[in-house]
């Protein structure tokens, strides 16, 4: 089963795109907030934060350790840094889940628990192996009802 890292991972967004993607990859939480050491004993691991000059190091030596194929970060913080860094990851077998372009992209901050938040890599659902957008998208998602662009979910 491949292996998914969300950051941001004690937060109810991350919960529910976990217990989503549960069905299809083993879960990883990491989160850079402060979060009880019981919860290490599962499947969270402590991270820095996004604006850490050591952040990239650090995740991506957790994904080694952990076997993850894909990260989808959830925090706004991390998107650039990660934008960066992307070919880097990518170069040892990590996908990062995050629009090629950022600054052209809507984002929805905290989506209500109705809407239907798809798992996106390259414009393919995750879940259900269709494509519903152009491959230059990845990440948290929805679609717009009006236009069908994607719309980024974030914390």
């Amino acid at each position: 089963m491949n292996k998914i890292l969300l950051t941001f991972g004690t937060r109810p967004l991350a919960q529910r795109l976990g217990k989503v993607l549960a069905s299809r990859y083993s879960c990883v939480f990491a989160s850079s907030e402060p979060f009880p050491d019981v919860l290490l004993k599962q499947h969270y691991r402590r991270l820095p934060t996004g604006g850490d000059p050591i952040y990239v190091h650090e995740l991506l030596k957790l994904c080694l350790d952990e076997g993850c194929q894909f990260i989808l970060p959830l925090g706004k913080t991390e998107l650039r840094v990660l934008l960066d860094a992307k070919i880097l990851l990518e170069e040892y077998g990590i996908a990062v889940l995050i629009p090629n372009n950022l600054e052209s992209c809507f984002v929805i901050e905290n989506p209500p628990s109705d809407m239907q938040i798809k798992v996106i890599h390259e414009g393919t659902d995750l879940l259900t192996q269709q494509q519903i957008t152009d491959s230059s998208f990845s990440g948290a998602g929805l679609l717009s009802d009006t236009d069908g662009e994607p719309i980024l979910c974030l914390i």
